[in-house]
């Protein structure tokens, strides 16, 4: 990860580590919202007369939660990932196709029409699903657990320890469909917008596994995590602080 890191710092400059931030602000906006608000909908809904719920209840609430947030937000997904490998076509003698994120969303709108701003929504809103399992189920089951069983207060200890658990575990859930998404994502397509490499998620699967092993699957791990881990650690501990200020109810 740091051999890459540096790779593109020196090819292509220190700031297009940062490529793709506003379409990731733009998505985090909208995919955060919804999730939460629909995860706590869904949570309401199925919670015991003492306001909890089971871990497989969370679970699917969860899957359901990251699925239906992600799939408002695929657009933006969409051009991140593009702008984010647009600077590698450029250093091979690719013609640049955008120059912002603006150009991008309109050069993907005359490539496939509004279609094409799901390319790929598939393994993106499976990923998206297991990344929510994982984040929000864990982070409500673990915090739960804690108070219940060791008698934890409601703090910024338990707060950090369950956003920990949440961040691993939304890393091990989320990486493969991580690296599909992204390799259906990069693919060039045709005229009619359909990808060129691989015919769906499935096909993707089965050639990533064939030609390079099963561990292909979890490829990026560590830089996943090390960005899963940190987000989870400030948006819950935020979110918990936040909500107690204002006299909320927290998970």
């Amino acid at each position: 990860m740091i051999k890459t890191a540096v790779g593109i710092a020196k090819q292509e400059g220190v700031t297009k580590l940062w490529t793709g931030l506003m379409p990731m602000f733009q998505r985090h906006a909208i995919y955060s919202g919804c999730r939460l608000i629909f995860y706590e909908q869904f949570r309401n809904h199925f919670k015991d007369e003492n306001g909890k719920v089971s871990l497989g209840i969370a679970s699917v609430g969860g899957l359901a939660a990251g699925a239906l947030a992600q799939l408002i937000a695929s657009p933006t997904d969409l051009v991140k990932v593009q702008m984010q490998a647009e600077g590698r076509r450029v250093l091979q003698g690719k013609p640049k196709r955008f120059s912002n994120c603006r150009d991008c969303y309109k050069m993907l709108y005359k490539e496939a029409g509004l279609r094409g701003f799901w390319r790929g929504a598939v393994p993106n809103v499976q990923r998206a699903a297991l990344v929510n399992m994982g984040d929000l189920a864990a982070y409500d089951y673990t915090k739960q657990f804690l108070m219940r069983e060791f008698g934890m207060a409601d703090n910024a200890l338990v707060h950090g320890a369950a956003a920990f658990t949440a961040g691993f575990v939304a890393a091990v859930l989320g990486t493969p469909a991580d690296v599909l998404k992204t390799r259906l994502m990069n693919q060039p397509v045709g005229p009619d917008g359909r990808g060129l490499s691989y015919r769906g998620m499935i096909d993707c699967l089965q050639q990533s596994v064939k030609n390079e092993g099963i561990l292909s699957m979890y490829k990026g791990f560590l830089p996943l995590w090390m960005r899963l881990g940190p987000w989870a650690l400030i948006n819950w501990i935020a979110f918990e602080n936040i909500m107690l200020a204002i006299g909320g109810h927290t998970f």
